[in-house]
């Protein structure tokens, strides 16, 4: 399931969204450019690794330093590979400027920024005696997605669905979605906590930490009664098309 498109109301300047995207694939190109030891030093100094922080005299031995909580943060701007930030900043792409319009600028940042730090506290209480190094947007992307359904349950996400070599363009609800996507990672986190081997290579639980904060944070915002916060960019027609209209003259701008 790849989102192509959402027919939520998006910020009409999504600035944070395209100051996050901007971020995290400056700091990937930067971190190709560097030599394997290099690249291992910032992955030490900044990535996630659970045990710095749970067993403190394993951490030094390591040559981790216990009182460093920057990776905390830091961890969400870093990328594996290529296919790691091209979908999670395609996600964010898809979900976030309809959260930075309902939530402004401020609020945004600190459910994507919170949502990832959430993310990563409920990696390090399922994993504490991991070495491996975590890195990655998918907890804050995660809280993202999580608030979107909550705060536009019934929004259309044209969904691709590969049958074979065909791409079929499905508009989903967006609570769908995000229950179909949720029930995923629940599935991979749950085969991972029983046999560690099968699925080591993605943190499962930091995107269900995220997920959930995302969720909470949506309804307490929902709660508070607030609403759109900047101007916003909606679909004025879609014609009846299953996949909406994107050229400039198919919106309607409006506050």
């Amino acid at each position: 399931m790849l989102p192509f498109i959402d027919t939520a109301p998006r910020a009409a300047r999504p600035v944070i969204v395209l100051g996050l995207i901007a971020l995290n694939s400056l700091v990937f190109l930067w971190m190709r450019s560097l030599p394997t030891p290099a690249v291992n030093a910032v992955l030490a100094h900044y990535a996630l690794i659970p045990v710095r922080y749970t067993d403190p005299a394993l951490a030094r031995a390591a040559g981790l330093d216990p009182a460093n909580w920057w990776p905390m943060v830091t961890d969400m701007f870093m990328h594996g590979g290529w296919l790691h930030i091209i979908f999670n900043m395609w996600f964010l792409w898809i979900f976030g400027p309809a959260m930075e319009a309902r939530f402004g600028r401020l609020g945004f940042a600190s459910l994507y920024l919170v949502g990832g730090i959430a993310a990563n506290i409920v990696h390090l209480a399922t994993h504490p005696g991991s070495l491996e190094p975590v890195l990655g947007a998918s907890g804050a992307i995660a809280a993202v997605i999580a608030a979107y359904a909550v705060i536009y349950p019934t929004a259309r996400v044209i969904t691709i669905i590969p049958i074979w070599i065909i791409p079929l363009f499905i508009p989903v609800p967006a609570f769908i979605f995000a229950i179909v996507w949720f029930g995923m990672q629940i599935l991979q986190g749950s085969s991972e906590l029983v046999s560690p081997d099968m699925a080591g290579a993605v943190a499962w639980w930091a995107h269900i930490g995220g997920f959930v904060f995302g969720a909470l944070f949506a309804i307490f915002a929902g709660a508070l009664g607030l609403g759109m916060q900047t101007r916003a960019t909606v679909w004025a027609d879609t014609r009846g098309k299953r996949v909406p209209d994107i050229r400039p003259g198919g919106f309607d701008r409006r506050w």
